[in-house]
């Protein structure tokens, strides 16, 4: 089965859902959405009851909008205990702990932000919410004399953020200071399969454009990035499986790999792919293959065939956020055009409402690796000159 909610569901998901025919739990969401009978729509509380008849239903959502609904029907099941150990930051760090000794973290209230004394936090330190998405809230102390100014900056934050989205997906009653992870940074989508195995969908490398940098604007996958990474990360999912006993259970992970090469996670988002329907739906482009199908159908990919076959093109997911530094109330328009002809090969363009979330738009490129240029301009733009104010 699969859960429909808010942000965003893309026509991608809805034609595979359809294809395959694959059930859909009617909560008021995926009717919102759309879902009519055309779809194999189900009853909430067939749903419950399919879930009791078979413990080992498969379930994937397209966002963590949906984890209130599986908290409040699913309770009799411990899946959403499972849940609460990824998605909650601080038990997430405690379910770690032996994997990676020695990495310090610290769990705070929002409201003692402003008294607590940091001199026993190393620097530099990041500071986000416990339970968060996308980088809201997230920052980098880089030394003790910017913490008030940091303290200042999430206030104002989660001020602008309020009511944007559930508590179970953005809640900002504690955070957790953690060391910085050195290395480089992959998104990955994956699945424990009913043995409790690993398995790879997508391997995405996170680009930043400094050190200071803690957003999501360039995301990308290549032949290379897939052959170097889908073992290390298979293995550190292994360890992850044998700590939590999960299976038939999807992901989204982010990881960093030091220069050593070892896998220091940042982060388990339980139940989906990557957020906004992105990763997995970019994959249908870089890798040849769907990702949604092959979880419901417990597929796995062929990764030596898959990568024999692949050119050394860059499949690209750039997340067109609110950089710009005004208000979004007081922006008229986006050029949405202006930043397509920035591009040599746009493979899709997702507008966003702008005035509801701050973000413009999620655009996929396929990208020559001769013209890498063309990534990084749009990874160190502000974004001011496609607005009109």
């Amino acid at each position: 089965m699969i859960l429909i909610d808010k942000p965003y569901v893309s026509d991608f998901v809805k034609i595979t859902i359809e294809e395959y025919n694959i059930p859909v739990v009617k909560t008021q969401a995926a009717l919102d959405f759309g879902f009519d009978n055309r779809y194999n729509l189900i009853e909430e509380r067939i749903a419950v009851e399919k879930v009791k008849t078979d413990p080992n239903e498969l379930l994937l959502t397209v966002s963590e909008n949906s984890i209130g609904w599986i908290a409040k029907n699913l309770s009799f099941t411990d899946l959403p205990e499972k849940i609460e150990r990824f998605k909650n930051k601080a038990k997430f760090r405690e379910l770690t702990r032996a994997l990676n000794p020695g990495y310090f973290f610290k769990e705070v209230s929002f409201e003692k932000l402003s008294n607590i004394s940091i001199e026993d936090v190393p620097v530099p330190f990041i500071i986000k919410p416990t339970t968060g998405f996308f980088s809201m809230g997230v920052h980098k102390v880089n030394g003790k004399e910017d913490w008030p100014e940091t303290v200042v900056a999430i206030h104002n934050e989660i001020h602008d953020m309020q009511g944007i989205y559930p508590e179970e997906v953005f809640n900002t009653t504690s955070f957790i200071l953690e060391a910085c992870i050195e290395g480089e940074e992959y998104a990955v989508d994956a699945y424990f399969d009913s043995e409790g195995e690993p398995v790879i969908l997508s391997i995405f490398k996170h680009l930043f454009s400094s050190l200071e940098d803690v957003g999501d604007r360039v995301y990308m996958t290549t032949k290379t990035i897939v052959e170097e990474n889908s073992r290390p990360i298979h293995d550190y999912l292994q360890k992850i499986g044998q700590l939590t006993d999960v299976r038939d259970f999807p992901l989204h992970m982010e990881i960093r790999r030091t220069e050593k090469g070892t896998v220091m996670p940042i982060e388990i988002n339980p139940m989906r792919f990557g957020g906004w329907c992105t990763t997995a739906d970019v994959s249908r482009f870089a890798y040849g293959f769907n990702q949604y199908a092959f979880f419901f159908d417990r597929k796995k990919p062929d990764w030596d065939e898959i990568l024999g076959k692949m050119s050394d093109d860059i499949y690209s997911i750039i997340v067109l956020d609110n950089s710009t530094g005004v208000d979004n109330k007081k922006i008229k328009s986006f050029d949405y055009d202006k930043v397509l002809s920035r591009f040599e090969h746009p493979l899709e363009l997702r507008r966003v409402d702008f005035s509801k979330y701050p973000v413009f738009a999620f655009l996929f490129t396929k990208t020559r690796a001769i013209n890498f240029r063309e990534l990084n301009s749009i990874l160190t733009s502000d974004l001011r000159e496609f607005i009109e104010v």
